[in-house]
């Protein structure tokens, strides 16, 4: 199995666990007289199976892309850290562009009475650097994915 198919499994499993928990939230209790929707019992003991099951993948997945280069001397694990820091920069020079341009509250004057706001930060450079991490955070992205296929899960 490629490890981008076991990454679509790990997805899915994620998902389908969230399902259960929430059908076994809602059978675990009942009134008195009345039939639970669905036997609690039943369903705790599929998701503890599933559970066993993501563990496995989620170690394979990880010693996988510990032990698989991105590129020479650099594992997959090194990208996908710089991937996620990369996500974070973008997220804080945006955030941070938009709190300054004020598109997050009221940005004009009703009354010249009123004080104006000035920015304290360079709106257009902070968007400018975010433009750029973002350019990183594609190229990057894609080489993880591209790398993703290329790559069998190891046991």
């Amino acid at each position: 199995m490629r490890l981008a198919e076991a990454l679509s499994r790990r997805s899915d499993a994620q998902k389908r666990y969230q399902q259960l928990r929430s059908r076994i939230e809602a059978s675990a209790r009942y009134q008195e007289g009345e039939e639970p929707p669905e036997d609690a019992g039943a369903l705790v003991t599929e998701a503890l199976a599933l559970l066993d099951e993501l563990e496995d993948l989620i170690r394979r997945i990880n010693q996988t892309n510990a032990a698989s280069e991105l590129e020479p001397g650099r594992t997959i694990t090194d990208g996908i850290a710089e991937r996620d820091v990369l996500r974070l920069r973008h997220a804080l020079l945006s955030g941070a562009a938009g709190a300054a341009a004020g598109t997050d509250q009221r940005s004009y004057r009703q009354l010249r009475s009123e004080l104006r706001e000035i920015a304290a930060l360079s709106v257009g450079e902070l968007r400018t650097r975010a433009d750029d991490v973002a350019e990183r955070l594609r190229r990057l992205d894609t080489r993880i994915q591209q790398r993703n296929w290329e790559v069998d899960l190891l046991d």
